[in-house]
């Protein structure tokens, strides 16, 4: 089975190495540069079921129910806990 909280720690993690901070300290990276990357690619069979399972758990936050490459790319993935 899929550990879905380890998966979620992994995702903060790479979402920290992979975004930006603004101007209230928040971390926040495009889907599109998660999607792209490599090491993501390895890591995450199903990027988009984590991305729902930690927006469940408000561990991040972003518009819309479903991210599709291309489509969403430039949506912007908030870590909402530090």
């Amino acid at each position: 089975t899929m550990n879905v909280e380890h998966e979620i720690s992994l995702l903060v993690e790479e979402i920290r190495r992979l975004g930006t901070k603004n101007a209230a300290g928040q971390v926040s990276v495009k889907f599109g540069v998660l999607f792209a990357d490599e090491k993501c690619a390895n890591l995450f069979e199903a990027l988009v079921g984590t991305l729902k399972a930690a927006k469940r758990r408000k561990i991040v936050t972003y518009q819309g129910e479903l991210l599709l490459q291309g489509v969403h790319d430039n949506v912007d993935i908030m870590l909402l806990q530090d």
